[in-house]
């Protein structure tokens, strides 16, 4: 275990607790009459972020335009973005469109896709966002430290008929491993961070804040889009008392559904959009608690109830969301491919628990192969090293394809296909109920998850784990769509 110590329940406890440790043209098109090009800027710099309150001091952090998260961008389907992205910081960097489906050369990968951006240099991206949904932008470059620094923003691609809703809202939760004196701690790319669950931290904020409370009406009806960017932490969230509705996954519609044992479950990088109905009596409150790890439950935020209601019942507005413009993949014509995992602490005994494990094998090795510099997790018993990598996957453009992913390791992995989205068909044989469409798909230790897709944006792209301490230490493929 860490010597980290996790959040706990209370309030002052849990923030005692966090600074006390010592620690495409291809693409199809989104519609026409789309609006005209929007331009921004972002500029990657160092800055001070208040993220815990006083009497702490600001906390040194990495940020795009001088806070955390940087500037939310907001686009209407089909809209064209163009980025002007300067790098103040000391070290390259890149700027990746999560979860969008951009051209190769946009897609911000460094060596593969272009070239790193070198500081006090620029780089512009462009492209139009063909779907509507929540996504979010950080860097490719070290992301293990430039995200864990507080590099990232989200991104907001509206429908262009949005489901009625009083406040539409974003979260972007992050944890953040913190000194007594509320500064980052400069242990990255540790040992036991890469070898284990990642680097989880002692202090979790919203929108760059440790929250107190989230102001909400009797009678609200809110959609709210929650995005993952902390390296490591998975979340469950428990909303007290009220019952989401999820309406979509990684930015994809899925039919309105209620989460599995009411938590809201999002690992590293992945996003949800909820409609939440505030029903509870005015002045009342209500916290909202991650669940997952257990013995180890924190209150994130209370839902605090003004005294005055917005309406006497919830409204019932409709809230299935438009279809984006996805290839439907043919499942029983689609080529198939094997993907395992591999690596990391226990990970030889978890091979051989599943049968899978052979004598000398790499993928087997885990610890012994990090001790000889060949990585500690790998992908069908290969362990990148850098972006620049032959291909593991040759798909054919326009083809369907199941990836059969085995996770023969002892730890969760969010597993992260870029310039695609693709269908969560089954979960060790299980059909999945709701066959939701992903960019990011949690595997737990020892599950077997398939994927389906179209192939349809030609180029090389990543292919890893969104556990940035995995990724950096292996856990990283290319696949080649041509």
């Amino acid at each position: 275990m860490s010597h980290f110590q996790m959040p706990a329940l209370s309030r002052r406890g849990f923030i005692a607790t966090a600074l006390a440790g010592t620690a495409a043209a291809s693409l199809p098109h989104a519609g026409r009459g789309a609006p005209a090009l929007r331009e921004i800027a972002l500029r990657a710099a160092p800055a001070r972020a208040r993220l815990v309150p006083e009497p702490y001091p600001e906390t040194a952090a990495w940020c795009y335009n001088g806070s955390v998260p940087g500037p939310e961008i907001r686009l209407m389907q089909g809209q064209r973005l163009r980025a002007i992205v300067e790098n103040a910081l000391a070290e390259e960097t890149t700027v990746h469109w999560h979860g969008l489906r951009v051209p190769n050369a946009m897609d911000g990968v460094p060596h593969l896709t272009q070239p790193p951006i070198a500081p006090g240099d620029r780089f512009v991206y462009e492209f139009e966002a063909l779907d509507a949904g929540t996504f979010w932008y950080h860097p490719h470059q070290r992301s293990f430290e430039q995200v864990g620094r507080g590099l990232y923003g989200p991104l907001i691609v509206e429908e262009p008929n949005p489901p009625r809703v009083d406040r539409d809202v974003v979260w972007v939760l992050d944890d953040w491993r913190l000194t007594p004196e509320a500064e980052i701690a400069g242990d990255f790319e540790n040992a036991h961070d890469m070898s284990h669950a990642g680097r989880l931290g002692n202090t979790v904020t919203i929108n760059g804040r440790v929250p107190e409370t989230f102001a909400v009406q009797t009678g609200e009806r809110i959609r709210l889009r929650l995005v993952n960017a902390a390296n490591a932490r998975i979340f469950a969230l428990d909303f007290e008392g009220h019952e989401p509705q999820v309406i979509a996954l990684d930015g994809q519609p899925v039919a309105p559904h209620v989460p599995e044992g009411g938590l809201v479950v999002l690992g590293p990088a992945m996003r949800a959009d909820l409609i939440l109905d505030f029903g509870q009596d005015p002045g009342s409150g209500t916290p909202v608690i991650d669940r997952f790890h257990r013995g180890n439950e924190y209150r994130l935020v209370d839902l605090a109830y003004g005294e005055t209601p917005l309406r006497s019942f919830a409204p019932d507005w409709p809230v299935t969301l438009p279809a984006n413009p996805l290839a439907e993949p043919d499942i029983a014509a689609a080529r198939r491919h094997e993907v395992t995992f591999s690596g990391g602490m226990m990970g030889g005994m978890v091979m051989r628990e599943m049968g899978l494990d052979q004598p000398g094998s790499a993928m087997g090795s885990g610890m012994m192969g990090m001790m000889h510099d060949q990585g500690i997790w790998f992908i069908n018993g290969k362990a990148a090293e850098g972006h620049v990598l032959e291909p593991m996957l040759m798909l054919e453009r326009g083809a369907s394809h199941v990836l059969a992913m085995t996770n023969a390791t002892a730890f969760h992995h969010p597993i992260h296909l870029h310039g695609h989205s693709f269908r969560v068909i089954s979960r060790n044989g299980q059909a999945t109920l709701h066959r939701e469409w992903q960019d990011t798909v949690l595997v737990a230790p020892r599950e077997r998850v398939e994927i389906a897709l179209v192939a349809d944006n030609p180029g090389d792209w990543m292919f890893h784990c969104h556990i940035l301490e995995h990724q950096a230490a292996g856990m990283m493929g290319v696949i080649r769509v041509a």
